[in-house]
């Protein structure tokens, strides 16, 4: 079932919104890692704890795999089988991909309960984060593939999104930064009135918070999954910089600035816990967007890069404190982040309603 509305097509007056990411989900989808260039010399190295992340995720929720064809899905199997995961929770779908990063090129699904459909996809145009990565067409189409398969309605509001732009908190605010969603290289014919009417409109939101900026080394120009998260529907965790001589120092404190100035809709100041920056990740000669925040919530679990990292249990405790109701697990992203992200950037949950 395929619905391509007009670009004015409005999904909030019908209900659906996108849920926070600590809503329970029905499953989490995941793109198998492929592509080398993503991962130059190094791909075989992140499989291990990619798999790890996977056996977290069944605990709890079903683990739905993108892959290519059947030799793929063998070669998954085998290393989520080494990594102990409950085979029982993974199924795959023959869904072509360029690369792995579902947080962006993955469905967004959105729900209303009361509807009678409860569940509906919005599948944003994908272009790579500004056309860095060609060819990105396979990936582009994956979520109206997946709409197709489950006979769930797909809404095309014909604009470049990425699901790691944009943080919800369950209450009709989304966060979102400047230097990402007003850069030229997405949608230039759009100002920012423009894109905060879009993200209203296709995610049933109504408020748009905005940051300036992304931490060095993001090639997707300051995603918001790398530096601030929501924790609760008021409270949200934001990455700093300790050392003044870093360059991510000035930046992240201007987030923070912004931050304290935001006010939600009832007109109350967002509760703000920082989290320390890891030391920086660099491998050969490039600073990699090595970060906490870029953790994942699972329904039994808070999976959290580590970077072997003297600051890595901090992050932990931090972030544990936020989540008392789940587990925080610290899975080590030394080599995953090689590909410039990590749990979160090649996750996108599945509400459950």
């Amino acid at each position: 079932m395929d619905h391509r509305p007009s670009t004015n097509d409005n999904l909030t007056p019908y209900g659906y919104t996108f849920p926070p990411e600590w809503a329970k989900h029905e499953a989490t989808w995941l793109t198998w890692p492929h592509k080398e260039e993503s991962w130059p010399g190094k791909i075989d190295a992140i499989y291990p704890k990619y798999a790890e992340f996977i056996k977290y995720l069944a605990l709890s929720e079903k683990v739905r795999i993108n892959v290519i064809d059947e030799k793929m899905k063998a070669f998954a199997l085998k290393y989520i089988a080494q990594a102990g995961a409950d085979l029982k929770q993974v199924e795959f779908y023959f869904n072509p991909s360029n690369d792995a990063w579902c947080r962006d090129h993955g469905p967004a699904f959105l729900v209303n309960p009361d509807a009678e459909q409860k569940k509906v996809i919005v599948d944003w145009d994908f272009n790579a984060w500004g056309g860095k990565y060609p060819p990105f067409d396979l990936d582009d189409v994956i979520p109206t593939k997946i709409g197709a398969h489950f006979n769930i309605p797909v809404y095309h509001p014909g604009i470049i999104m990425e699901g790691g732009s944009v943080e919800f908190n369950g209450e009709g605010t989304v966060l979102t930064s400047k230097s990402c969603l007003l850069n030229t290289n997405r949608n230039p014919q759009l100002n920012q009135q423009q894109v905060e009417q879009y993200l209203k409109d296709y995610y049933g939101q109504k408020q748009v918070l905005w940051v300036s900026d992304g931490i060095v080394g993001d090639d997707t120009d300051g995603h918001i999954d790398d530096t601030i998260r929501f924790v609760n529907h008021n409270t949200v965790l934001t990455v700093v910089e300790d050392n003044l001589e870093d360059e991510n120092y000035e930046l992240l404190q201007t987030n923070l600035e912004e931050l304290r100035a935001m006010r939600l809709p009832n007109g109350e100041a967002l509760n703000i816990i920082e989290l320390p920056m890891p030391d920086a990740v660099i491998f050969e000669d490039t600073r990699l967007p090595a970060s906490y925040a870029n953790f994942y919530i699972s329904n039994a679990h808070v999976i959290v890069p580590t970077y072997r990292c003297d600051k890595d249990e901090t992050a932990l405790e931090i972030i544990a404190k936020c989540f008392p109701e789940r587990e925080t697990v610290g899975i080590d992203s030394t080599d995953i982040i090689w590909g410039l992200g990590s749990f979160h950037c090649l996750s996108q949950q599945e509400p459950q309603v």
